[in-house]
């Protein structure tokens, strides 16, 4: 079943909306945000705006010497945390010590990632992608839900991607051990990212929680250090000279305008009432109907689809019960 609440909401924002527009009279004093990734591309301006409308951001990260050079003169080091979203172990232990500070979570968004990279297995078998973009942040958000519920409003938000239209949830080949493919396992992940935000608000939609997918757009960050420079040529993001070409000129986002979906959706008074939705520039997104943008604007039904968000909840679950 597809949400009767799929469809865009007029928010008066674009693509191109910057933080600062967005943020515009939003007080977010005595409030606590999570940002995953938040030291890095388009995370290190979401937690940079969080912060400026008056947030504490709380920033986990797998590389905390990295990150506290990053973050420097945006957040404190005594709010950035280890957290291995590849190691279930890191991440449990990073939730329950969270858990147990008693501090209400207001606000949390998975926004690391890693993106068509090369077959790297983690030690459990896992396909890195999934665990990572999926699974990482499945333990995450589960194991916060409690500090969410503390919050009289708290707000989910899970980076998804137009990727998602690359694949669906491979149900019978979830890790790629058969065959694999870089960026069939990552539209496969966004799919679950973005089916994570549905199956939660289902579930927590007495709690209060709203929850939202985000495609922040297309923009350059690391996020593609694992792409050759002729990859990115072939895709048509770069010109023969290396350089940025006018196609992705005219379209990729700034990583500032990049923050714009997630900051909205985590912050707009118009989606109070509204939860469970995949968004895309700054508004919530229509679904995907057939013609030459259909690759690009819109989400696919199997990324919204309740059924499927469901099946994929207690997928995650059997494989982490298979850990103990």
């Amino acid at each position: 079943m597809i949400s009767e609440l799929q469809k865009p909401v007029n928010s008066g924002f674009d693509a191109r909306s910057e933080p600062s527009e967005i943020l515009e009279g939003v007080d977010l004093s005595g409030k606590v945000a999570m940002v995953t990734g938040g030291y890095s591309g388009i995370g290190l301006e979401t937690s940079r705006a969080l912060k400026e409308a008056g947030a504490r951001v709380i920033v986990p990260a797998r590389r905390t010497e990295v990150a506290k050079s990053e973050l420097n003169g945006v957040i404190g080091d005594e709010d950035i945390f280890e957290l291995d979203l590849a190691n279930p172990a890191s991440v449990y232990k990073f939730v329950e010590g969270f858990v147990e500070s008693n501090i209400p979570l207001d606000i949390l968004i998975n926004n690391a990632a890693v993106m068509a990279c090369p077959q790297m297995p983690t030690k459990e078998g896992w396909d890195l992608q999934f665990a990572v973009n999926h699974i990482g942040h499945f333990i995450l958000t589960k194991g916060l839900l409690p500090s969410m519920v503390k919050s009289s409003e708290a707000r989910l938000v899970t980076l998804s991607s137009t990727g998602h239209k690359l694949s669906g949830i491979q149900w019978e080949d979830v890790h790629f051990e058969n065959s694999y493919d870089k960026w069939k396992a990552y539209g496969q992940s966004k799919t679950a990212a973005s089916l994570l935000a549905v199956e939660v608000g289902n579930r927590m939609r007495d709690e209060g929680i709203k929850t939202y997918s985000v495609h922040p757009g297309g923009i350059f960050t690391p996020l593609q250090r694992h792409l050759e420079k002729e990859e990115m040529i072939a895709l048509g993001w770069l010109g023969e000279d290396g350089e940025l070409s006018e196609m992705a000129a005219a379209n990729f986002k700034s990583p500032t305008q990049g923050a714009g979906t997630s900051l909205w959706a985590a912050t707009s008074p118009m989606l109070n009432d509204v939860s469970g939705v995949y968004c895309e520039n700054c508004d919530v997104a229509a679904r995907q109907e057939d013609g030459p943008m259909a690759r690009y604007i819109g989400v696919a039904d199997w990324a919204v689809d309740t059924d499927e968000a469901s099946k994929l909840w207690d997928l995650t679950e059997h494989t982490l019960e298979s850990l103990s």
